[in-house]
């Protein structure tokens, strides 16, 4: 069962864009979150108190996890919402992101003394070039947007965010329970997500049915269950061989777009699939 934990994560991961089209019409971009985080910890909180999950048993634990939380959920999504409510293509937001699996090679190979083959280089760049195929007719439709450069600031933190926290949970704190680590995680990603959001928006929500049905999406089959994997991937992989994973994101996120909502797929996005898949395979062989 757990051989199929990689592919049941990029399919969860790659909907998350469903969450964000749905409900950032009806909420700003951090308020959304906070409501996404709260819903989370209280489910996750409830969860963990009637199986009599185990807490971390010293404060550096609790720590490491927290920080952990807030890198990966706060920084990382904040960041990704901020930027498309503030009109980044969504092209461009995946080809940034897409230097994640990168960096973290390098990191790993710096903090974590993972030693990086250069079949898995070669897999890892050859799976950044097909997520560009994949996006470039978007990227290319958003070349003469206005602001592009100031709207890529959120995005480029999301990429520090999602590298860091994969990097610093590897190192720190691999395993948890997936239960309180989860509400352990999200309290100080409230916390600060909710006070940036205090100063910056206004807090109103339009209450619809979509947004309803986005923010249940959002906790129930992203902030739980895709997180979750991830967690469990990080515990048993090397840190390379999962943010490699994130490169199918775009992919699939393409194809999920294309069967729901009629989106385009043209050509050279079906040759950059097969060669972001190939690219994966090499960089995890």
């Amino acid at each position: 069962m757990t051989r199929f934990y990689p592919l049941l994560f990029v399919l969860l991961w790659s909907t998350g864009f469903i969450g964000a089209r749905y409900g950032l019409p009806y909420a700003e971009p951090l308020s959304f979150l906070s409501l996404r985080y709260g819903l989370v910890i209280v489910l996750m909180g409830a969860v963990a108190l009637a199986t009599r999950a185990p807490w971390p048993q010293t404060p550096r634990q609790w720590l490491h996890i927290g920080l952990t939380g807030l890198l990966v959920h706060g920084v990382y999504l904040g960041g990704v919402f901020t930027a498309i409510s503030h009109g980044l293509p969504a092209g461009i937001a995946a080809l940034v992101v897409g230097l994640q699996p990168l960096l973290t090679a390098l990191g790993a190979g710096l903090l974590l003394g993972e030693k990086v083959r250069p079949r898995q280089w070669g897999g890892l760049v050859l799976g950044l070039a097909g997520v560009a195929l994949v996006v470039s007719h978007k990227v290319v439709g958003a070349a003469g947007t206005p602001q592009l450069a100031a709207m890529l600031g959120p995005v480029l933190l999301a990429l520090v965010g999602i590298t860091a926290g994969t990097l610093y949970q590897k190192r720190f704190c691999p395993a948890f329970d997936l239960r309180t680590g989860s509400v352990i995680q999200f309290v100080p990603t409230l916390l600060a997500t909710s006070l940036v959001a205090s100063q910056t928006e206004a807090m109103v929500v339009t209450w619809s049915g979509h947004f309803v049905f986005a923010l249940l999406w959002l906790v129930l089959v992203l902030s739980v269950g895709a997180i979750s994997l991830l967690n469990l991937l990080i515990r048993s992989g090397s840190a390379v061989n999962v943010a490699s994973l994130f490169y199918l994101t775009p992919p699939t996120t393409a194809l999920i777009a294309w069967a729901v909502f009629g989106e385009t797929l043209t050509g050279l996005a079906l040759v950059g699939m097969g060669v972001t898949v190939f690219g994966v395979w090499l960089a995890r062989k």
